[in-house]
């Protein structure tokens, strides 16, 4: 997959293209794009998908903070797994949010970006308030020789599959529900800082974990089973986000995982967590001791849940 930020580079080139935020590249993501293909395959163009470095409500609206499941360099990742020709980066500025749906076709698909045909998501909006449809599209679009298509709607189930979804399974901690739709286990990433170093003296060392994306959602408070990328290696891990209430911190949320059968100084390093496993919510124990037994028990079952 190129990454296109000068569309300078697209002149000449006839594209099939589709375009969205494609926050998570999930499954209905990946089966709008295998549509995609298929279109550009029948026409003997390139394929290529459009997208944001920004959500484009951040960009409207300064106080908005989304919640996210990628980083923007985690879904070019992932779009490039799906084996796409081109990745079309758009800055969307407020210049480019008073566009009509018309001239955001005429102005910016037909006349910069070269594309020929359009794939549409079968819910999708764009322009300004979002007032056009897909028939007022088809209309612009053959005015400038763009050809619209509409995109089949997937579904698992009876279920749409949307980020939001995904979201809100991740919030409630149903990790391995939005692993199936993301087709890929939901992953953080972030620097090692120092903590309170209180899992030591308790004999669990941890990791705390300061994420790279401060919008990306965090999953629902608990213990989870996941695997712990560092340093080139992988390791089982057993992560916890909560705000430790035995031990009476305060409300701070914290990301702490102690990867099982490690030891040394990792501070200042670059970690990646995946989350494979829920194991249990928070609780409040009356001792530490009891903290402390509960922690073997949960150490156990990762290392079990973990094994090959």
């Amino acid at each position: 997959m190129i990454v296109v930020r000068d569309t300078d580079m697209l002149k000449g080139k006839g594209l099939v293209a589709s375009i969205g935020f494609f926050d998570g590249v999930h499954r209905g993501h990946r089966f709008l794009i295998g549509e995609l293909k298929q279109l550009a395959a029948l026409s003997g163009l390139p394929s290529a998908v459009i997208t944001f470095p920004e959500h484009p409500r951040a960009v409207l609206h300064s106080d908005y903070q989304p919640k996210l499941l990628n980083s923007f360099e985690e879904k070019l990742e992932h779009l490039a797994s799906t084996g796409i020709d081109y990745c079309i980066v758009l800055n969307f500025t407020a210049e480019l949010a008073r566009l009509t749906a018309k001239e955001f076709i005429t102005s910016i698909l037909a006349e910069k970006l070269h594309v020929e045909t359009l794939l549409i998501g079968y819910d999708h909006r764009f322009g300004h308030n979002r007032k056009d449809g897909f028939e007022e599209y088809v209309v612009y679009g053959e005015a400038c020789g763009v050809q619209v298509v509409k995109a089949a709607r997937y579904s698992e189930g009876e279920a749409a599959v949307s980020s939001s979804k995904i979201r809100g399974l991740l919030s409630e901690c149903r990790v391995e529900e939005a692993a199936h739709l993301l087709t890929y286990p939901y992953q953080l990433k972030g620097t090692i800082v120092s903590g309170y170093k209180v899992g030591r003296k308790l004999g669990f060392p941890t990791a705390n974990i300061q994420v790279d994306e401060p919008f990306k959602i965090l999953p629902g408070i608990g213990v989870y089973a996941v695997w712990v990328h560092l340093n080139g290696k992988r390791y089982k891990g057993m992560l916890y986000i909560g705000d430790r209430p035995t031990l009476n911190n305060g409300s701070n949320i914290t990301l702490e995982v102690n990867i099982l059968d490690f030891a040394g100084d990792i501070y200042n390093n670059e970690i990646t967590v995946a989350f494979i496993y829920h194991v249990r919510g928070d609780v409040k124990f009356d001792s530490l001791d009891e903290l402390v037994a509960q922690l073997g028990r949960d150490r156990e079952t990762v290392n079990n849940l973990l094994k090959e």
